[in-house]
């Protein structure tokens, strides 16, 4: 498995659960988290506003993972520029790709999926279109095709994503209490805004 930090392996122990049901083990996924398995039977999960997860595997290997990352709200964000906000989904996506790869994946195997990036608030800056933007242009640059893809729109998402066999269940949150989230990600923005940006991205 990856190395972590020890506040990382105790994050690790808390999101972790079972579902009885489909005896399966259970990861559930943060804003600005990513997780990489190699081990079968495990389930992520995550629920996504204006976040954007990208769920990626290589279906020979069956290593596979997702992450789950929110754009900073700057009003100069450029996606189609070099800006410093766009390097954080950059960074979260690295992640993703580099932590399957140090499990024995391989990048130009790896099939793509990607979700969220709601516009679940009023609001002109329409913060899901540009995550949902970003990660198609990351992709693209990347050489790496999305074979499925549910972006926009203006509500939450509901993910659940088996690595192992590539399957996804989705489901689209329209309840006043699902919209919860909205006040999780506002938060985990505002962290972001005084969080320094990460420094040079190598993908490998």
């Amino acid at each position: 498995m990856l190395e972590r930090t020890a506040t990382e392996e105790r994050r690790s122990l808390d999101r972790r659960g079972t579902d009885r049901d489909d005896n399966v083990h259970v990861v559930k996924l943060f804003s600005g988290d990513y997780y990489v398995t190699n081990k079968p039977n495990e389930m992520i999960v995550t629920i996504l506003g204006s976040c954007v997860a990208a769920c990626m595997r290589d279906p020979v290997t069956q290593i596979g993972g997702m992450n789950h990352f929110l754009l900073p709200d700057s009003p100069d964000l450029s996606l189609k520029g070099s800006s410093e906000g766009a390097r954080y989904g950059a960074y979260a996506m690295e992640q993703l790709i580099n932590g399957i790869i140090k499990l024995g994946g391989n990048k130009n195997r790896l099939e793509v999926k990607v979700f969220g990036g709601g516009n679940v608030i009023e609001s002109s800056a329409m913060i899901g279109s540009r995550n949902a933007e970003f990660v198609r242009n990351f992709l693209k640059t990347e050489g790496l095709k999305i074979v499925k893809e549910d972006l926009g729109d203006t509500y939450p998402r509901r993910l659940r994503y088996y690595p192992d066999t590539g399957k996804v269940m989705l489901m689209k949150l329209r309840r006043k209490e699902d919209y919860s989230v909205v006040d999780t990600e506002q938060k985990f923005a505002k962290v972001l805004k005084d969080k320094p940006v990460e420094g040079s991205i190598e993908l490998f």
